[in-house]
Formats: C-alpha cells, sequence, structure tokens
C-alpha cells in the first residue's frame, strides 16, 4: 500500500506563515501519473497474501531507504516462489500515511526519508506480483497520535474543533474512529483514495473489516436523531453502504481498470448485525465492488462457522463480484479459542490450510485465495516453523499446476 507521499506544503505553508522552506524528499509533491490497466489484475486465478502494517516495524523503523527495498524485493521474491501474484499492501490502517499525502501525516513506523509505497509498487510490479494499496477508511489515531499530528491535516483540525470531535470523530476504548453518518466524513475517505490513485500505479485499493467499532448507541447519537430512521441497525448499514460506494466510484472516476476489493468478516451475522456491514448487497449488487475476500479463517471442524457451510453460503451470496476468500496460515500449530469443539483443529492436523486451498482451487465458484498474512507463511513462530515449512511445500505444488 503506498504512494510517493505528496504533502501540499505551499498551500499550507502559506496559511501557516512557515514560508518557504527547502522540503524534505518525503515532502515533494509527487508527480501525476498516467494510469494503465495491468495484466496482473485480471489473472484467472487470484493467488493473494496480506501484508500488514505490523511488517513495517521490522522492514522501515530505524533503517535505511536501501534496507528497506532489499526487504521488500527479498519478501515479494518469497511469494512470486510461493506462486502468488497479487499483494495487499497496508498503506493507512490509522489514519496515517506510508505515501505521500496532503490529507494524512507520515506513518509512524516510516523513519526515513524516502517513499515507500513507491518501492512497493516497482518491486511487486518487477516480481510479477499485483500491488493493491490497503487502507482503513474509518480507524483512526490516539488521542497521544492526534497531539503529534501537524493542524495542517484535515483530521488534526476535526479533533480540536469541538463540534467534530465527537461528532464526525468519536473516541472507543482509546482509539479514534471517523463516523460514516456524515457526508463530509465519507467524502474525505473518498478523497483519499483518489489521492491515492492519482499519484500511484496501483492495481487496486483495498479495505478490510473495520466498519463501526462498537453497537453503543452513544456512538453516533447526534446523527441518527437528526436522520429521522427509525431503526439505528439501518442508519448504520446504509452509512457503510454510502462509504463503500464512494470508495468504489473514486476508484472507478480515477481509474475503470482498477480494483476496488473488501475483506469482510467471515461470519455474516457478525458483519450485519454487530459491524453494520451488508456484505450480502456488496457481493450480490453491480457497482460496489469488485472482488469479496471474506476471511473464512475457521478450520473444518470449527463449531460456528465450519470452513465448508461457511464458503458454500459466500458462494451463494457472492454474485457480482469475484469471490477470494481468506486462510489463516496465522493459525497453524494453535488452540482456535474462537472454535468451539474445533478448538483443537489447528493443532492437531498439519493440513488444515493446504487443503482448505485445495477446496478453493477446486471451486468454480471461488476465483483465488489469500493468506493471512505474509509473515505467518513466511516467518512463522518457533513452534510452528516446521509444520507451516510443509504447507508451504503442499502449497507450492498446487499452485504451479
Amino acid at each position: 500500500m503506498r504512494k510517493s507521499f505528496t504533502i501540499v506544503f505551499t498551500l499550507l505553508c502559506a496559511f501557516s506563515g512557515c514560508g518557504r522552506q527547502e522540503l524534505s524528499y518525503w515532502e515533494q509533491p509527487a508527480p501525476q501519473i498516467l494510469q494503465t490497466p495491468k495484466s496482473f489484475s485480471m489473472e484467472k486465478t487470484i493467488r493473494a497474501v496480506w501484508i500488514p502494517v505490523m511488517q513495517y516495524a521490522e522492514w522501515m523503523a530505524g533503517r535505511t531507504e536501501s534496507d528497506f527495498r532489499e526487504s521488500v524485493r527479498s519478501a515479494f521474491l518469497n511469494c512470486s516462489d510461493l506462486g502468488l501474484n497479487t499483494v495487499f499492501l497496508h498503506v493507512r490502517a490509522y489514519q496515517d500515511a506510508y505515501y505521500a499525502s496532503s490529507i494524512y501525516p507520515k506513518g509512524a513506523y516510516l523513519t526515513g526519508d524516502y517513499d515507500p509505497l513507491t518501492i512497493m509498487i516497482d518491486e511487486a510490479h518487477k516480481a510479477g506480483l499485483s500491488a493493491h494499496a490497503w487502507i482503513n477508511p474509518l480507524r483512526g489515531q490516539t488521542p497521544e497520535g492526534f497531539a503529534r499530528t501537524d493542524s495542517r491535516y484535515p483530521l488534526r483540525q476535526w479533533y480540536d474543533d469541538t463540534a467534530k470531535n465527537g461528532t464526525y470523530l468519536v473516541c472507543v476504548n482509546g482509539r479514534y474512529w471517523l463516523n460514516p453518518a456524515y457526508a463530509e466524513v465519507r467524502q474525505l475517505c473518498a478523497d483519499g483514495v483518489t489521492e491515492i490513485l492519482e499519484h500511484y500505479d496501483v492495481d487496486g485499493i483495498h479495505i478490510d473489516d473495520y466498519f463501526y467499532p462498537t453497537q453503543d448507541p452513544a456512538f453516533d447519537a447526534d446523527a441518527f436523531a437528526a436522520s429521522g430512521s427509525a431503526d439505528l441497525g439501518d442508519f448504520r448499514r446504509e452509512n457503510c453502504t454510502q462509504l463503500v460506494k464512494a470508495l468504489c466510484d473514486a476508484v472507478k472516476s480515477c481509474n475503470s481498470d482498477c480494483i476496488f476489493s473488501i475483506s469482510p468478516q467471515g461470519n455474516q451475522r457478525i458483519n450485519y448485525e454487530a459491524l453494520y456491514a451488508d456484505t450480502a448487497l456488496w457481493a450480490g449488487t453491480p457497482g460496489y465492488c469488485d472482488w469479496m475476500l471474506p476471511q473464512l479463517y475457521y478450520g473444518f471442524a470449527n463449531e460456528t462457522c465450519p470452513f465448508t457451510e461457511t464458503l458454500e453460503n459466500w458462494e451463494k451470496l457472492t454474485t457480482s463480484a469475484r469471490l477470494i476468500p481468506g486462510l489463516a496460515p496465522y493459525k497453524i500449530g494453535i488452540s482456535d479459542q474462537w472454535a468451539g469443539t474445533g478448538a483443537e483443529e489447528w493443532r492437531t492436523d498439519p493440513k488444515v490450510l493446504s487443503e482448505e486451498t485445495a477446496l478453493l482451487l477446486s471451486e468454480e465458484d471461488a476465483a483465488g485465495v489469500a493468506y493471512y498474512s505474509y509473515a505467518s507463511l513466511f516467518e512463522p513462530d518457533a513452534q510452528s516453523a516446521a509444520w507451516v515449512e510443509a504447507e508451504r511445500t503442499r502449497i507450492r505444488e498446487m499452485l504451479s499446476e
């Protein structure tokens, strides 16, 4: 996920009276690019991996630009060697950017003066990988994070505005979240997508399962009261649907060949009732997303969501988008406390991941497979390393067929 860090300082500095200064590499405006269709995005079978922001603690923090490029190059060669063809790059996890942005401040792990997104896109394409920018539109900073954020950024301005702090921005369990009930909030999220696509040659924009962070009615009480809606759940689901539509429209208005994808919770009840995400609507109606990547992080024996049955339910729902289920190598060799009677399956059966992969590759209604996460596949804990290596060998053989 990432771009070249464009921070439009000319107007901002003039506004703040800071005068003209020599800008760092990070602060230089990114050139506007001409998007070109990539054959990567049209692969018959998508074979993807998520690279979350936590990976950057190892790749970026305290390291040089050349160190970062070497880490990225090595990782992407690992991906292509396994038979993968797509990487989801976390470029905005907490309303901070791992690319040049006039909207969001620089990501905390980036301690050097370079543009990680440009490097990641370059190295991904060299390795034959499609590069998708992964963002969290609504999850934001802690109060401490806002205290370190410059006042030139829109979210810091909202944080300082007593009318918007508590409405547009709402603190839940020590972290601020954007409230999608407001058109201005949804527009800011869409503008963030446009900014990426205007300056970076990414093959897609990707969001995951972070929608409403709470079921507490206090989160959006003012907006709900003003809406005239009779049902809080319906009100919130409509807000999320409008947000998703705004993001998809922003992608397509910049580049009709660019992919917009969503990775929701695998449990449809949780999506609908707790996160207020109407994933059935988005997966079954044109205009909301191109790819649907439900997080099917379940074993075959999971008591609540057995893998095969849950997959079948998603296959029935996903009639408009391409279905690319997500799998969980991070569970290899450990107990799954949420699986009920199937809690020990991942700890006793060393082939759950490869068997799920084989099933997906045989399904006509599934367009591929995605793995969470890169570190779980290639840098596992010592206790599960042997099993993970054996699973990689089995998966490599399947993906090379």
